[in-house]
């Protein structure tokens, strides 16, 4: 083949390649799927409902408790002194888990500590949220709605579904 013939296939090729266009892809219009929006509803109307619960019972224990914006509760009754808790880091803590009705769920002594690692799981997402605004030799009182702990349908051994959880805890030391 000569070079002029070479030439023109290898234009050709690209005149062919710079012509295909991909296709056009039409936008599909979404419709509200009404269940879903009542999922959604019912959800918010849960989440609200346990609010209510956490802060009436607050109102009648005497409880000064600060809210995150997650929807967690904490009293924090000694600040500590000790290491910042942050993501990641090991934590050694000592805790006493009931429901809102004080019937006890959980428990770890001083002598037999919980440690897990902040941010691997392994433990209900709100103990997680309450330890990283936490140091060493901090107590606190974490009131956990069911979003941030076992949701609807509990642990299926000591604590029913839709349950909020009081966790007692004293943080004994940060890694």
């Amino acid at each position: 083949m000569n070079k002029l013939m070479q030439k023109g296939l290898l234009l050709l090729f690209l005149w062919m390649l710079a012509a295909c266009k991909p296709p056009v892809q039409e936008s599909i219009e979404q419709q509200a799927d009404p269940v879903f929006e009542q999922l959604i509803r019912a959800n918010q109307y849960m989440q609200q409902r346990h609010q209510d619960h956490i802060a009436a019972f607050l109102e009648r224990v005497g409880w000064q408790a600060e809210m995150t914006p997650s929807g967690l509760w904490i009293v924090v009754e000694n600040r500590g002194t000790g290491k910042r808790i942050g993501l990641n880091s090991r934590v050694s803590y000592s805790f006493e888990s009931t429901l809102l009705d004080g019937t006890p769920c959980y428990q770890a002594s001083m002598l037999d500590p919980k440690t897990i690692t902040v941010g691997k799981g392994g433990v209900e997402s709100g103990v997680e949220q309450g330890l990283q605004l936490l140091s060493e030799g901090s107590e606190a009182i974490l009131l956990i709605p069911p979003h941030l702990a076992h949701g609807n349908f509990g642990d299926r051994v000591k604590i029913p579904g839709n349950s909020v959880l009081i966790y007692r805890l004293r943080v004994l030391k940060v890694e």
